[in-house]
């Protein structure tokens, strides 16, 4: 059976919304960060980063949002989650998603942990990354929002919804307290409605215990 080693609303959300979608067994494993678990000897065995999420798929096992999202797409074909091999519209889900993760969750990694990147001995330092981050996270949520506005599709890739639609979501409700969170877009609002009022979204959403707003 499939494990995600995961955390309420942390990057383990758009993989685990991705299990729901293809409807197979996994198993959830909740890494209580609160006692520092994804800093254990175990699970640094997983993922020498320390981050969440990692997924155990048999012999293999698998750290970093995306690349969990891109295995779970492929090993199950039959779920229609990514475009056919080889496409140019498949060419395009992999640019979105290496956007996703490169681009995007980076910049929100920024936001988050502005700490990281300042110098102890500089007073606002942390203050000053957070805030460049946001207004950085402000201009990727705009090409989003005219990515959508361009071809006028229900879903990120057009007509076809895939994996790149929950980690779409995730990273969109981690802006949910910005000064203009991306739920606020013209386009981008609409199309986090859409993904939000899946099935399968909904049931990952009440796993997690997640409440007002929900992006």
């Amino acid at each position: 059976m499939l494990q995600l080693y995961y955390h309420p609303t942390d990057a383990s959300m758009a993989p685990h919304m991705l299990l729901e979608e293809l409807g197979v067994p996994f198993e959830l494993l909740l890494v209580d960060r609160a006692n520092h678990a994804h800093k254990s000897e175990a699970y640094l065995r997983l993922n020498p980063n320390g981050l969440i999420p990692v997924l155990v798929d048999g012999d293999t096992v698998l750290y970093e949002t995306a690349a969990i999202l891109l295995h779970l797409a492929d090993t199950h074909p039959a779920a229609g989650l990514a475009p056919a091999l080889g496409s140019a519209e498949r060419a395009h889900y992999y640019k979105w998603m290496l956007w996703l993760s490169n681009t995007l969750h980076a910049t929100l990694g920024l936001y988050f942990y502005p700490e990281r990147w300042a110098s102890p001995d500089h007073v606002h330092g942390a203050t000053t990354v957070k805030a460049r981050a946001e207004a950085r996270a402000g201009q990727l949520l705009e090409i989003l929002d005219q990515e959508l506005a361009r071809h006028g599709g229900a879903w990120l890739l057009g007509e076809r919804f895939t994996a790149l639609d929950p980690y779409t979501l995730m990273l969109a409700r981690w802006t949910r307290h910005f000064g203009r969170p991306a739920r606020e877009l013209p386009h981008l609002g609409p199309y986090l409605q859409r993904v939000l009022a899946r099935p399968a979204v909904q049931r990952a959403y009440v796993t997690e215990q997640i409440g007002a707003p929900p992006v």
